[in-house]
């Protein structure tokens, strides 16, 4: 049982240190492009949506990449 609450606690570091570097990969990109996402999303611009979709994702990749 001891095993099985180490990988519960694991599971649940690497999930919030995943979490906050995924929000610092979406805070640095917004600071270096020319625009604010969060002013083009309350204009419902949905090229926007897709670029922090991207975002998320490949910084996701990465740091799974990193983990295992």
């Amino acid at each position: 049982m001891d095993l099985l609450a180490n990988e519960y606690i694991a599971t649940v570091i690497y999930a919030l240190l995943s979490l906050a570097l995924m929000l610092i990969g979406y805070k640095f990109f917004d600071l270096i492009t020319p625009y604010n996402f969060a002013e083009e999303i309350k204009e419902k611009n949905p090229a926007i949506g897709a670029v922090i979709a991207g975002i998320f994702i490949a910084t996701a990749i990465i740091i799974k990449a990193a983990i295992s």
